[in-house]
């Protein structure tokens, strides 16, 4: 079993664990009514569009994501929140660097003793999640799990959800596709970007992702027989009619969206070691980019 395979089958046990560093340390984040950016790349930048729509969604307050690198400068926060597994990505740790002096700021990684997590003013640690692979998967979802939590959400259903993710079938067949498109509306849009970046990275295969309600404007054109058209969370039924119009194979997942990510997950492995590829080790990345 590949480290991939390994992480993403131990996501139950670690979401459970996650639920209980909430109830312990979710003072570390910014209160309720907290004007807040949240910031990461990559992996870490779906996880912050992910929590940000949450929280502005259950009325804990504004809450903007960004690209670490593309943070506007000039803009009052009330917190900073960055989100970076190794705590040494690089443009993360810039933006830290380049806030004002007192600027409240926290960091969420896996790793104590980083340049990230000594550099913000407070940090929360969730060093269960760690992971050997270069790919995210248990760790992001893990700090999801948390703030979540956080925000108020009994996670109990989520996690037999994500129990039912590691038995299912997987609904992509290897070699069926060569084009899969992931939909998301509201906080399961980063999630959906997050799947994308998941089949990219691990199989190399031609993925997208969007908004659910912008896939008619343009990118359905790209539909056909090879494209399996994958949604996430409340996707409107006609807009799934018209993309099997296209021929296109949609797949309409019924499971909690973040245990429906683990179930893109166990299909990207599988596309992967279908093509002969380490799943592991995607060509061209490493576990942390550091400039």
């Amino acid at each position: 079993m590949s480290e991939t395979a390994h992480e993403i089958a131990s996501q139950p046990s670690a979401w459970a664990e996650a639920v209980e560093r909430a109830r312990s340390a979710a003072d570390a984040l910014p209160p309720h009514g907290s004007r807040v950016a949240v910031v990461g790349c990559g992996t870490s930048l779906f996880m912050s569009q992910t929590y940000a729509a949450l929280r502005e969604a259950a009325g804990h307050g504004e809450t903007d994501a960004f690209p670490a690198s593309e943070m506007p400068s000039g803009r009052t926060y009330d917190a900073v929140v960055a989100i970076s597994r190794s705590g040494t990505t690089t443009e993360v740790l810039r933006l830290l660097e380049a806030l004002p002096p007192g600027a409240p700021t926290v960091a969420i990684s896996a790793v104590a003793d980083s340049p990230i997590v000594r550099t913000a003013g407070r940090a929360i640690l969730l060093e269960f999640a760690d992971e050997r692979s270069v790919v995210q998967t248990r760790f992001a979802t893990s700090v999801l799990a948390f703030l979540r939590t956080h925000l108020g959400e009994d996670l109990a259903s989520v996690i037999a959800d994500g129990e039912r993710a590691l038995e299912a079938d997987i609904p992509v067949r290897a070699g069926a596709f060569d084009h899969l498109v992931f939909l998301g509306r509201g906080w399961t849009v980063g999630l959906a970007n997050e799947g994308a970046l998941k089949v990219r990275e691990a199989s190399g295969l031609f993925s997208e992702s969007y908004p659910a309600m912008e896939y008619r404007h343009g990118p359905i054109s790209l539909a056909g027989e090879r494209s399996c058209v994958w949604s996430l969370g409340d996707v409107a039924a006609d807009l799934l009619e018209d993309v099997r119009g296209t021929g296109a194979t949609v797949v309409a997942g019924g499971l909690d969206p973040m245990a429906e990510l683990v179930k893109i997950q166990r299909t990207a492995v599988v596309l992967a070691e279908a093509k002969g590829l380490d799943p592991d080790h995607p060509r061209h990345l490493t576990r942390s980019v550091v400039l």
